[in-house]
């Protein structure tokens, strides 16, 4: 039984760390990064905002973007027993939130403006730089939301988890 209180909440603890982990990160270049690049030029822009697409592609970073969906699904079946319980559907919730908010749209809407701005010259940037600038801001502030509500998800379904009261 005990071992089973163990898996279940660490792997709830594991999903909250994560995710807040990947929130933080996103809360950062919102907040920070994406503020300061909105003061500087075009060619800097395009020159800067390349280094970072290009720099945040190492080993942790992908352990972190895609360990969210991982154990976000390692939460759900260490809980499974729990499936009446609002926890239970809390992890659902989250999980649903960050697979589907942060790695489906991050494909969908971010990689595509990425892959654009990564095609300019920053000598002769495009009319629409500013716009897609601005597009790429809020689509990261939407996943700065998104990755926020899944990390507060988890921590309130660990927070009342069932098992506290044994």
């Amino acid at each position: 039984m005990r071992k089973r209180i163990y898996l279940e909440q660490g792997s709830l603890a594991l999903a909250a760390f994560v995710t807040g982990i990947m929130a933080g990160f996103f809360w950062t270049y919102t907040f920070n990064v994406n503020l300061a690049m909105l003061e500087v030029d075009g060619e800097t822009y395009a020159t800067v905002q390349s280094l970072f697409n290009e720099n945040v592609r190492h080993p942790m970073f992908f352990t972190f973007f895609f360990g969210g969906g991982a154990v976000s699904l390692l939460a759900l079946a260490a809980n499974w027993r729990r499936d009446r319980t609002l926890p239970f559907w809390l992890i659902i919730a989250a999980g649903a939130l960050y697979v589907g908010g942060i790695i489906i749209f991050t494909a969908k809407v971010n990689l595509p403006l990425n892959d654009y701005t990564e095609s300019w010259n920053p000598q002769a940037l495009p009319t629409d730089w500013k716009a897609t600038r601005d597009a790429w801001n809020e689509a990261n502030a939407l996943r700065t939301g998104t990755s926020a509500l899944s990390f507060i998800l988890y921590l309130v379904a660990l927070a009342i988890h069932p098992s506290k009261r044994h």
